[in-house]
This record gives structure tokens, sequence and C-alpha cells, in this order.
């Protein structure tokens, strides 16, 4: 075992016996037209993980990550962030980040307003705030784009610019909600890429949406494989392979086992929707 691997494996079992960053007990949600998205659903996830939700359209992958976000409440159940309400969330050490499915930026600003937006609602030291951009720009290698308008940049470099916005306020938690998905499979593996490589060296811990097995195999310490609505967590499958992953990797027999195992266990999720409806 190489010394990055085990020292990613001796943080995890040091974790074991800190609280969770999030910590989900039998938590459902039903919303006032009577669709009940999730059933009761049970899920930690401790600090420095990356967990993945992923199963079949309909099964409640960003019902759960919006209530992780606290932007809806359970119906029922609890759910701790830190071992605290929400309340305390947004303190040191206590900050979440929130990247949407689509990049969301303001057509009209520039890229560094753009991802100023959440100091700027915060009413932050505008000098903080121009050097907290900056970093933020230089960790999706965007330094360069700075004045440029979002419609002057790709759809991937859009993304990333939604990205350094999540990441501005140097964030302990971070929410990614199938950030990816509609952009070609070259700019999404090269994002998949980039994303796993801030999350090492920023020491976060991640919370993402998607529909893609692969892109799950490849970027998750741990996939939580849910089922269709109302959604639950069937399974939740540890990747235990050591980090940076790359290219070599992708083309592997473990990746294809592993691969294998979530289809499967998706297939199955999707076959139990069928036969209910």
């Amino acid at each position: 075992m190489d010394a990055r691997h085990r020292e990613h494996r001796e943080g995890f079992a040091l974790n074991e016996i800190a609280p969770p960053v999030v910590a989900i007990r039998g938590v459902e949600k039903r919303f006032a037209n009577g669709t009940q998205a999730l059933a009761p659903v049970d899920l930690d996830v401790r600090h420095g993980e990356f967990v993945t939700l992923l199963g079949p359209s309909g099964c409640g992958k960003t019902t759960l990550l919006n209530l992780i976000a606290g932007l809806i409440a359970p119906s029922r159940g609890a759910i701790k962030w830190w071992g605290n309400p929400f309340s305390a969330t947004g303190s040191l050490g206590r900050k979440l980040g929130f990247v949407f499915q689509a990049p969301t930026l303001m057509p009209w600003a520039r890229v560094d307003a753009n991802v100023r937006l959440p100091l700027d609602l915060a009413h932050a030291d505008r000098a903080h705030a121009d050097r907290a951009v900056a970093r933020a720009l230089d960790l999706v290698d965007l330094e360069d784009f700075a004045r440029h308008l979002p419609r002057e940049l790709s759809g991937g470099m859009q993304m990333r610019v939604s990205i350094a916005r999540a990441l501005v306020t140097s964030p302990d938690l971070l929410l990614m909600d199938e950030p990816f998905g509609a952009l070609d499979e070259f700019t999404r593996q090269r994002l998949d890429d980039e994303i796993s490589k801030l999350w090492a060296a920023q020491r976060l811990t991640v919370v993402f949406v998607t529909h893609s097995v692969a892109e799950a195999v490849f970027l998750s310490t741990r996939v939580a494989v849910m089922g269709a609505r109302p959604g639950r967590v069937l399974d939740a499958i540890a990747i235990d392979e050591p980090f940076p992953r790359g290219d070599t990797f992708r083309v592997s027999t473990t990746f294809a086992s592993y691969a294998q195992r979530l289809s499967r266990l998706v297939a199955e999720a999707g076959a139990e929707s069928a036969e209910r409806t």
C-alpha cells in the first residue's frame, strides 16, 4: 500500500470516532402534492469521504441532496451536521458549498463577479473577497478568464466557474448535483479528474449526485445506490482503490468489476420501479 493510500485509510479510521459530517436518521420526504419522494433513509457521511448518490431517475437523489443542503426540510426523521442542527452550519469548519446541475451564472456579469457573489451577499470585505476569488479561480485553472463573460466560455468552463463559486467560501462540505451530466464524455472525464484532485488537495467532504455508473466508480470512496420512488438507500458500496485515479484505473478489470456490481444494483432498482407502475 503506497503512502498516500495509507494516509487516506488511516484518516478514515480516525474519523470513525468523530461525529459524521452528515448523519441522516429515518428521513422521509413527502411533498405538498402527496408525492412521497423518500422512504426512511439512514446514511452517514464522514469527514474526507467522497460519497456518490447513484440510482435511476426519480429515486430521490436530488431531494436527498437538497435535504443535506438545508434547502428543504424532512417530513419525518432527523439530520445532523457535525452533530448539530443546521443552524450551526456556516461557522468555521462547518461551511457548505453547492454546485447545481446547470452553471446558473449571471450572464451580464464577468467571471470574477459571478464567483464573488456568495461573498458579496455575505457583505465580505472587498479586498478579502478579491483574494478569495483569485484563489478559487486558480483552483479550477481559470485565473486567466476572470474578466470574461459566461457566453465567452465553453460549457465545461462555465461549470468550472460554478465550482469556483462554490469553493470561494472555503467550504468543508461540497454538495454537487449531477454537475457534469450535460457535458460531452471527453469534457466530463476531464472535469471528473479535476474535481477528484480538488477533493484530495482541499481535504473536502463531498456528496455527489450522478446517473453515471462509470463516474461514480471513478470519483467515489463510497457509492450509495438508491431505489426508485419512494427513494431509499439499497446498498452502500466502498470503492476501495487508491488515489489519484486516472485512465489506467478506468480501463482496469477492477474498475469493470465495480461498474458491473453497481450496474446490477441500479438495474434491479429500475426493474422494481417498473413492477410497481
